[in-house]
């Protein structure tokens, strides 16, 4: 096998988040077994992101790599308008059964993105069938949902990655930040903000959106609960329909098998995404009520106005379905738990007083080191993989989010690894 032509890539090819002028280095990965990525000269790294938040059950597994292999001498890939498949049918089956019991109907898309998307065109479609123009979504100081327009307009526009397209998105509106953690005392004045946001807009909005319990790329914020359950309260109340994006929160992330169940609450309509597939391939599900679908249908359009060219495609539908196959034994719950208290130990302890750090935090399978300043992303990079472990900082925010099957020798050396920077003498030359 030929190397990998690191200057070709770096001329030629963007990587995510990334300068074409000033391209950070590229490390090239040959393989992958268990937790593990090989690169190219035999070094290999324990991946601590499970590839953004979506490999669960770890590389090269064999239930998955059977499930794509026999699927794919069967067919890879067919259109879904006018067509249907068993790996399609099966999946949408499973989802439906573990699911909020109100969510009956099944949009099977391509990425997280577009399940965002699809929720919000779903909602304002439900809308224009009852005969209502509402033009504004309500969503959340730090909020994140995706890089595509839709998806964008309802990331918060000032701490989010996206402040540079402001004055082409839509103007929706934010709630103020939340200012009650996770495990934190409670007080009901906190959500506040959101009622009167309620009593003032609801009659313009079409739809609500939350990253339940942990905004991920906004910050890697924490919230408490009852700040969800104020939010179905109050769509209850107004009729305004309730997306949550469990898109990184989704298939037992936080503890639980989806975020909102620490709120004991159901939306109106749910993205997935991410581990979806276990990391495999990319899919997405939107999920709603059959009362939300069938307004929808029977409206002017007559149906709903979406199909993307992959929708339903029966690999990734495989390896959904081979996933959640690996979850239904529950064995998950159990590597959750022993990982969330090994992070608290290995993190919150050591951590806390450090004065590089303002804040470290522990849910699930999430740890999360904020530091006072921005890391220098190419020198803790080269740290970290001169130290056998893939973490990917993004600003202020150094996390681990490893894959369930992660042992905890493993895990030991991604906290360890990165409680030694911290604790490092020259640590001024990893920040900015």
């Amino acid at each position: 096998m030929s190397k990998i032509d690191l200057a070709f890539d770096s001329k030629h090819i963007w990587h995510p988040y990334t300068s074409m002028s000033e391209p950070l280095p590229c490390y090239p990965v040959k393989s992958a077994n268990g937790v593990k990525l090989q690169l190219e000269d035999g070094q290999e790294l324990i991946d601590g992101m499970s590839s953004w938040w979506a490999v669960l059950h770890g590389y090269n597994h064999p239930v998955m790599n059977e499930a794509i292999k026999a699927q794919l001498e069967q067919v890879s890939h067919v259109m879904f308008g006018g067509i249907t498949h068993q790996p399609a049918v099966d999946l949408a089956q499973k989802l439906i059964d573990i699911m909020p019991s109100n969510l009956e109907c099944v949009f099977l898309a391509d990425s997280g993105s577009v399940a965002v998307e699809v929720a919000l065109k779903m909602a304002f479609q439900y809308w224009h069938a009852k005969g209502e123009f509402r033009h504004r979504v309500l969503s959340l100081s730090h909020a994140y949902h995706g890089d595509t327009f839709g998806a964008m307009a309802v990331c918060d526009p000032a701490n989010s990655m996206h402040s540079l397209y402001g004055d082409y998105l839509p103007n929706h509106l934010f709630a103020d930040t939340f200012t009650v953690g996770f495990d934190e005392a409670w007080h009901d004045s906190a959500a506040d903000n959101l009622r009167e946001l309620f009593k003032t807009h609801h009659q313009e909005l079409f739809a609500v959106i939350a990253e339940p319990i942990v905004q991920g790329a906004g910050g890697m914020r924490f919230y408490h609960p009852n700040y969800l359950k104020v939010l179905r309260e109050l769509c209850d109340e107004t009729g305004v329909l309730l997306i949550l994006d469990e898109i990184a929160t989704g298939f037992g992330r936080t503890g639980k098998f989806l975020a909102c169940e620490h709120a004991g609450i159901e939306p109106d309509i749910l993205c997935l995404g991410k581990a979806l597939t276990g990391g495999y391939l990319t899919l997405s599900a939107t999920l709603t009520t059959r009362h939300v679908a069938e307004t929808i249908s029977n409206g002017e359009a007559k149906c709903f106005m979406h199909g993307p060219t992959f929708m339903g495609n029966p690999l990734a539908c495989a390896a959904a379905n081979a996933s959640l196959s690996l979850l239904d034994n529950g064995q998950w719950q159990e590597n959750v738990h022993r990982i969330e208290a090994q992070l608290k130990r290995e993190l919150l302890a050591p951590l806390k007083k450090n004065p590089h750090i303002q804040d470290v935090r522990v849910l699930g399978a999430i740890g999360v080191v904020e530091l006072k300043q921005s890391v220098n992303q190419a020198h803790i990079q080269e740290y970290f993989v001169e130290n056998g472990v893939w973490i990917r900082p993004f600003n202020k925010l150094v996390y681990i989010m490893p894959p369930f099957v992660t042992s905890k020798e493993e895990l030991s050396q991604l906290t360890g690894t990165l409680v030694k920077l911290l604790q490092r003498d020259d640590f001024s030359k990893f920040v900015l």
